[in-house]
């Protein structure tokens, strides 16, 4: 699997999977149809979010993206493609977030994520810290979770034996 920085011209190559994977997670044509600008990607913000795709035999299968300007930022978005799921890519696309986070110089992304999606952040490291009101389902309080972007250890300062 290769992920690598999006191109404005992906922009609706990656729209596609991110909105299969919404509605994956059963919600009707109505939701569906009032939450498609959530996901969608425009090619003018490819770069300044800095969106990642995950691609095997080039196809893309998910992507990321890191928003904002340090010291705090955000998991903008997160998408694997329904017919990639369990595959890793979810591990794979939420560590290249964190190591992207870092080289930018964030000290914490928070994410604010769909509640299917909430027990996967957990799992990655991030720590619920309330919710936030969602963007195209009037009523509905979407989990919002913190995560530490902690700082790169060099492994040539441990002593030998230490941890």
């Amino acid at each position: 699997m290769l992920i690598r920085d999006a191109r404005p011209d992906e922009a609706g190559e990656l729209t596609e999977p991110a909105l299969r994977s919404k509605a994956h997670w059963g919600y009707d044509a109505a939701v569906m149809a009032s939450c498609r600008e959530e996901p969608t990607v425009h090619p003018s913000e490819v770069g300044e979010r800095r969106t990642a795709p995950a691609e095997r035999d080039g196809r893309v299968l998910g992507f990321t993206t890191v928003d904002g300007r340090p010291p705090d930022g955000a998991v903008g978005m997160m998408f694997v493609d329904p017919s990639a799921l369990g595959q890793g890519i979810g591990r794979v696309l939420s560590a290249h977030a964190l190591a992207t986070a870092r080289a930018a110089g964030f000290h914490r992304l928070t994410i604010e994520a769909d509640p299917t999606a909430e027990p996967f952040h957990r799992a990655m490291g991030a720590v619920r810290s309330g919710g936030t009101p969602s963007g195209c389902i009037p009523g509905r309080v979407l989990p919002l979770a913190v995560r530490p972007v902690p700082p790169r250890v060099d492994a040539s300062l441990w002593k030998r034996g230490e941890p």
